[in-house]
């Protein structure tokens, strides 16, 4: 009999291109706008109902809201990020979805 080789067979793997924007894990967002209509007191109260947010916490995410134009709330599936939106539309507030960056 002859001798095997034990040598491990290479095996052809395609390359990763990690700049592309094709990984299913990548975390989306409800990002809050500012409006000219919605209270800072009331805002802050649908961040703690819906989110369960402390009071500071809120406060911290309506200010940012407030003073940069935006805020990211919430973190996680697209289908999560979406029904966070609906929900913070049903109470008044001008919300999306993106990709987390």
């Amino acid at each position: 009999m002859g001798a095997m080789s034990s040598a491990p067979a290479e095996v052809e793997r395609p390359e990763l291109d990690v700049e592309s924007d094709v990984r299913p894990d990548r975390p989306w967002v409800t990002v809050v706008w500012d409006d000219p209509v919605n209270l800072m007191e009331y805002v802050t109260y649908v961040f703690q109902k819906l989110f369960g947010y402390p009071k500071k916490k809120a406060e911290r995410l309506m200010l940012q809201v407030h003073t940069e134009g935006k805020a990211a709330v919430s973190v996680g599936t697209r289908e999560q990020m979406e029904n966070d939106v609906q929900r913070l539309h049903a109470f008044g507030l001008w919300a999306t979805v993106q990709k987390d960056d």
